[in-house]
């Protein structure tokens, strides 16, 4: 009997001890760091890695910094477009167009040169044009930039690509495009016709700086496509 009592006895026990080592455990204080002093917060070892860090920061962004300031310099930067001679003013009548040759993007050769068609200004037909201005329209359709062709019997412009058809004054009155086409600042200096910067305008032709085939003007997609920067606002 007294054996068995023993035994019974035995894991109440067994239970009992280790129940003290694990408060034996918990009650240890927390292993320090190799070289860390009593109360030491910081010591010398992250103060190196977090000093090997931010050396290493700062090169990567010294290398960095540069490569992407050259990558994105250009998109911010405003290209100045040079104003080109296309003839006298006697060149042009206020009731047809007529096609002239001028060079969009220099460098390139035949590559970079545009048609435009220039016409003398109708007040007595368009209000919103002043006597002795000179109008030049692009090519570029404003749909998805296709070459449009002046067709005088008819009066139109014609995309043959699209469909897309403009009246005189390059409003779309029929086919996809979202935009009237896009102009050119003209001036006269010294008796010659000059073309300058490309603009865009909407169905009210109210001038916008130049925007991409396929862009509406109207309402707030004005705001949905707005300009690079890279170009020049029409009142530039």
């Amino acid at each position: 009997m007294a054996n068995d009592n023993d035994s019974e006895r035995t894991p109440a026990s067994e239970e009992v001890t280790g129940g003290s080592d694990s408060a034996a455990e918990r009650s240890l204080p927390k292993a320090k760091m190799a070289g860390q002093y009593e109360g030491e917060t910081f010591n010398r070892r992250a103060l190196f890695s977090g000093g090997a860090l931010a050396a290493g920061g700062i090169a990567g962004a010294a290398v960095a910094l540069p490569a992407i300031g050259f990558a994105l310099a250009p998109v911010f930067e405003e290209v100045e477009f040079p104003w080109q001679d296309v003839g006298s003013p006697d060149d042009f009548t206020p009731d047809n167009y007529v096609p002239k040759t001028m060079t969009l993007v220099s460098d390139i050769g035949e590559a970079g040169k545009t048609t435009v068609y220039i016409r003398k200004s109708n007040p007595e037909l368009f209000s919103s044009e002043k006597p002795g201005q000179i109008v030049a329209l692009s090519t570029r359709c404003a749909h998805l930039g296709c070459p449009v062709r002046w067709v005088a019997p008819t009066e139109r412009f014609v995309c043959p690509c699209h469909g897309g058809v403009y009246d005189f004054e390059g409003r779309v009155v029929g086919g996809p495009p979202v935009r009237p086409l896009d102009r050119f600042k003209t001036r006269v200096r010294k008796g010659r016709v000059q073309i300058g910067p490309r603009y865009s305008v909407n169905s009210q032709l109210k001038a916008y700086a130049p925007r991409d085939p396929g862009e509406p003007l109207d309402g707030v997609w004005q705001y949905l496509y707005p300009k690079r920067f890279s170009v020049q606002s029409p009142g530039s």
